[in-house]
Formats: C-alpha cells, sequence, structure tokens
C-alpha cells in the first residue's frame, strides 16, 4: 500500500498524498512496536512459568 502512495506522490507531487504516505508510515511503526512489546510479554510469561 506505501509503493501505491509513494508512486501517486511522486507522479503527481500532492503533497497531502505525501501526509497520507508518512500518517501511514507512522501507523505501522505504532502497530510493529505494539507486536513487538506483546511478543515480548508472552516470551517473559513463558519463561517465568518455566521457572515455576
Amino acid at each position: 500500500m506505501l509503493d501505491i502512495t509513494w508512486r501517486v506522490f511522486s507522479q503527481t507531487g500532492n503533497i497531502e498524498t505525501y501526509l497520507l504516505l508518512k500518517e501511514m508510515e507512522n501507523v505501522g511503526d505504532a502497530v510493529n512496536e505494539e507486536q513487538n512489546a506483546n511478543e515480548l510479554s508472552m516470551f517473559t510469561t513463558a519463561e517465568t512459568l518455566n521457572d515455576i
């Protein structure tokens, strides 16, 4: 999806398209951070259970 947005921006120079691209990147980064935190939490819980 980011590729399409970038192509539209590069062909049109539309600043709103560029801002949409940046917003989509930021949302993607936030989702990745949340997933990483959830995975870390799951591993920590599993290690704690193994220690019991």
